[in-house]
């Protein structure tokens, strides 16, 4: 009981700073939104500066903000080291397949099947059955009873196994 009263008041704490931070980040954005106001009244827009990379602007006050044009790097020397570290490359002994493969690779063909051969063995067992005590009948060895008795309670025990 103790421990979930300091865990709601500890709960309790953190929704507390929760709200004061988003208090604190809506005042900083509410001033910065009137501080730009203050400077669009007074004409005092900052925009930003831009820089033509590509562009040659026709205005010549434009032209202190160009930049200038990029130097293409020289690639041939970063081919040349990809190609000697291409050439020393480490070569792999020769890996047996065999060592690869699975020991059995039907096991999981056989984990699949097993529940389904096991209920058709029990009906297989069950028709079994059926058909010693269809022959024993129309044999009319009534006096057998006791063995068509013991031939489906082994059949019935072999099935429960």
């Amino acid at each position: 009981m103790t421990e979930s009263k300091s865990n709601v008041g500890h709960l309790e704490d953190e929704a507390f700073k929760r709200r004061e931070r988003l208090k604190n980040l809506k005042r900083k954005r509410e001033d910065t939104n009137t501080q730009g106001e203050k400077d669009n009244e007074e004409g005092k827009c900052v925009l930003p500066k831009p820089q033509f990379r590509s562009y040659k602007p026709l205005n010549e006050k434009l032209e202190n903000f160009m930049l200038n044009p990029a130097e293409p790097e020289n690639v041939a020397s970063q081919v040349q080291i990809q190609l000697e570290s291409a050439k020393s490359a480490v070569v792999i002994n020769q890996l047996d397949v065999t060592a690869l493969a699975p020991r059995k690779p039907d096991w999981d063909l056989k984990r699949d099947v097993a529940k389904k051969l096991g209920k058709l063995e029990k009906q297989t067992q069950k028709a079994i059955a059926e058909l010693i005590r269809y022959r024993l009948k129309e044999s009319k060895q009534i006096e057998d009873l006791a063995a068509i008795v013991n031939a489906g309670a082994s059949v019935s025990a072999y099935i429960d196994q």
